[in-house]
């Protein structure tokens, strides 16, 4: 089943003084229900700017994105978008996003809280989560009180809370060791063993190499669907 579908996807930014700076050009790509998919390319090759549409945090600029069959790619209705965001997908970044005052605990059960749920189910949730991913007896650290290994758990827990369809990771090992880094993604795997969409930006073949297939992306085009490393 195709979960996801861009038809010659273009993006560009502009700047102060009205020059287009185009980033994606022609993007055509699908991806399926319960894949584990990769994206590699050379920095500047339109990567990070491919993640923040699928994700819904950048309009595109032509094209079409459709998202469990409908075109969502000129939706404006901010509503709309981040209920898409908020109950569809799950968000896992390089540098954690955490917020510093608040604990582990309440860090993953925040985009429950703006999904409505109520407190005493979305802190069920949160711990839960925090179990799942070995962190049940730190869920009231903060997270300066947190190696980068176990912040990087939070917001996996914290990505999630709502129960996504799809979880979308930029970097999510990038800022740490290997023995952690290997540890996140047996998570990914567990989380396609449950039904989850993985898709991973990476510059690591050998983080590429746990995914089911590999997009290649160069100069803002996908050169290769699937890829096949040269190496590992």
């Amino acid at each position: 089943m195709t979960l996801i579908k861009l038809q010659n996807v273009h993006k560009s930014y502009y700047l102060a003084n009205g020059e287009e700076i185009p980033v994606l050009r022609g993007v055509d790509l699908e991806i399926h229900k319960n894949e584990f998919v990769a994206i590699m390319g050379e920095s500047g090759g339109g990567k990070s700017t491919l993640m923040n549409i699928l994700g819904c945090l950048h309009p595109l600029s032509s094209g079409a994105y459709f998202f469990e069959g409908k075109d969502i790619g000129h939706v404006k209705d901010d509503f709309t978008l981040a209920f898409i965001r908020n109950k569809k997908m799950g968000f896992i970044f390089q540098q954690f996003n955490l917020i510093s005052k608040l604990s582990a605990l309440k860090n993953v059960a925040l985009p429950a809280f703006y999904a409505d749920t109520e407190k005493h189910i979305r802190e069920a949730r949160a711990q839960e989560l925090l179990t799942s991913v070995g962190l049940g007896e730190r869920s009231h650290h903060k997270p300066s009180e947190l190696s980068g290994g176990q912040q990087q758990r939070v917001s996996i827990a914290r990505s999630l809370v709502n129960d996504p369809e799809i979880i979308l990771a930029d970097e999510p090992t990038g800022a740490l060791d290997s023995q952690t880094g290997a540890e996140i993604l047996k998570l990914f795997s567990e989380f396609k063993a449950r039904g989850k969409t993985v898709i991973m930006i990476t510059h690591d073949a050998k983080v590429a190499n746990m995914a089911e297939r590999i997009i290649f992306m160069k100069d803002g085009r996908v050169l290769d669907p699937n890829y096949k490393l040269p190496y590992v």
